[in-house]
C-alpha cells in the first residue's frame, strides 16, 4: 500500500543504504537463529499493540524488500489506531502480513519493528502536540529541532511530517542558525548576521537566538529573517512578542518570531500566543516513547 509521504524519500537515496547497514549491524557474522528455522515458507502477522499514528512504513517496507520478503499492508501511513479499536481486537491489530522464508522473516523482524516503533512514536507525539495547539486556537507552526539521533535523522524528520508538524531546519546547510556561541565568538549579533549573509546569499534564511528584547531588535535591524526568543517565561514571552510586532509594524522589516527552550506537552499551553509564528520543541522527538509492534509467525 503506497503512501504519498514515501515520495519524500529519493529512489536512490542514502536512506536505503542505511537500511542495509542496520541489517548488517544486527547480524555481522553467522545467523544462528536463521540456521534453526531454515528456509521454510512462512506467513507472519505484523501487529500494532498501542494506540497511535502509524508511521515509518517505507522504512519497514525497505527492510522486508532487502530480505526478499513479500508484504501486504492493511493500513496506510498516518492512520490513527484508537484504543477502542485495539480493545475490539484483543489489544492488537494486524497492520501487515509478511510472507517468505522463515530465516528471512526473522532476519527482518527486529530492524523493521524498531524503525516502525520509533517512527510511530515521534509521529504520534507530533500529532498530539499539534492537536493541543489547534484546540487552543494557535494559528502558527509547531516544529521539531535538530536534536535528532545520529543515523536516524531522515526517519525522525520524516516522522514529524507524518505527525503534522514542521521539521525546522534539516541540517547546518539548510538555514543559518546563529546562537549565543556564534555571537560570543564574532563579538556582536550585527557582525554575526552580516558575516552569515555574505556567504549564504538571498536563498538561505538567517535565524538568531536571543534572550532579551534588546537583542531581538538588534537582530531584526541587522536583517535576520527569524528571531528565536529562547527560554522566555510564558508571560514575558507574550509581552516581548507583542512589543516587537508593534514596534516594527509598518516598517520595511520582514521577520518571524520563534519560541524555543523547555517546551513540553505539559507547559505548551501557557506559552502559546499568535504573536509567535513558530514554537519549536525537541519533546516531540526526544521526549517521546515508542509505539509497540510485534511480528508473529502463524502456526
Amino acid at each position: 500500500m503506497s503512501s504519498p509521504y514515501a515520495n519524500l524519500l529519493p529512489a536512490n537515496g542514502k536512506w536505503k543504504q542505511q537500511i542495509t547497514d542496520f541489517l548488517s549491524e544486527d547480524v555481522p557474522s553467522f545467523d544462528f537463529g536463521g540456521f534453526v528455522v531454515g528456509t521454510k515458507q512462512e506467513t507472519a502477522y505484523l501487529y500494532m499493540k498501542q494506540s497511535g499514528l502509524i508511521s515509518g512504513i517505507p522504512f519497514a517496507a525497505e527492510v522486508f524488500k532487502q530480505c526478499n520478503l513479500s508484504v501486504q499492508w492493511h493500513y496506510e501511513e498516518a492512520q490513527y489506531i484508537t484504543s477502542e479499536e485495539l480493545a475490539e481486537n484483543k489489544g492488537k491489530i494486524v497492520v501487515a502480513i509478511v510472507t517468505g522464508p522463515a530465516n528471512h522473516i526473522l532476519l527482518a523482524e527486529r530492524t523493521a519493528l524498531n524503525l516502525l516503533a520509533r517512527s510511530s512514536g515521534i509521529a504520534t507525539q507530533s500529532y498530539i502536540t499539534k492537536q493541543l495547539a489547534d484546540e487552543v486556537g494557535y494559528k502558527g507552526l509547531i516544529a521539531g529541532t535538530r536534536k535528532t539521533t545520529p543515523g536516524l535523522r531522515v526517519l525522525e524528520k520524516y516522522s514529524m511530517l507524518v505527525g503534522g508538524v514542521d521539521t525546522h531546519r534539516y541540517d547546518l546547510s539548510s538555514m543559518v542558525m546563529l546562537k549565543d556561541n556564534h555571537v560570543t565568538s564574532t563579538g556582536s549579533i550585527t557582525k554575526a548576521v552580516q558575516s552569515a549573509r555574505s556567504v549564504c546569499g538571498f536563498a538561505v534564511k538567517i535565524e538568531v537566538e536571543v534572550s532579551t528584547e534588546e537583542d531581538a531588535c538588534e537582530a531584526i535591524d541587522a536583517g535576520a529573517d527569524v528571531i528565536m526568543l529562547d527560554n522566555f517565561t510564558g508571560p514575558a514571552l507574550q509581552v516581548a512578542a507583542q512589543s516587537l510586532k508593534r514596534k516594527y509594524q509598518g516598517q520595511n522589516k520582514s521577520f518571524l518570531l520563534e519560541c524555543s527552550g523547555g517546551l513540553t506537552l505539559q507547559n505548551l499551553g501557557s506559552y502559546l500566543c499568535n504573536d509567535i509564528d513558530i514554537y519549536s520543541t525537541s519533546s516531540i522527538h526526544q521526549g517521546c516513547g515508542i509505539i509497540d509492534f510485534s511480528l508473529k509467525i502463524q502456526a
